[in-house]
């Protein structure tokens, strides 16, 4: 089983910087290296570590930013990345895919029983294994 993330929203809270919005029009990134984090990451990354000795993989699925040129959308991959760094330094992904604002998330789904965690419903619906918003993400993946 496939375990994915979306960043935005779901672990790195973007929208609660101040003016974010403002920024992401502008091109600034910084909304991207402010974000707090939305869980105890502590906790994920143990969870994560051990889903992965249990043979399951972990990976990011996120969206670069709405109407963002090319090269804002490289520097925002960069930022992302070393937020990951940051905050879930101990997890080493299976794969990180940081994708054009829009993308359907679910062409990287590999089986019905795949899991994203997305705080965007659409991409939720068109998720075909199991989907979940951000509310309880750690009592989720301990049921896993």
């Amino acid at each position: 089983m496939n375990i994915y993330f979306d960043m935005d929203g779901t672990i790195a809270n973007l929208y609660g910087v101040a003016d974010w919005l403002n920024y992401l029009i502008n091109e600034d990134t910084t909304p991207y290296k402010e974000a707090e984090v939305m869980v105890n990451m502590n906790a994920l990354a143990r969870r994560l570590n051990g889903l992965k000795r249990k043979g399951h993989k972990v990976g990011i699925i996120s969206w670069t930013s709405k109407g963002g040129s090319e090269e804002y959308n490289k520097a925002v991959a960069e930022v992302k990345m070393a937020w990951l760094r940051k905050h879930l330094k101990s997890v080493e992904f299976d794969s990180i895919n940081i994708v054009p604002y829009g993308y359907n998330k679910e062409r990287f789904a590999e089986s019905d029983n795949d899991i994203l965690f997305d705080d965007e419903e659409r991409n939720r619906i068109a998720w075909t294994g199991k989907a979940y918003d951000v509310n309880n993400i750690l009592g989720v993946l301990k049921s896993i």
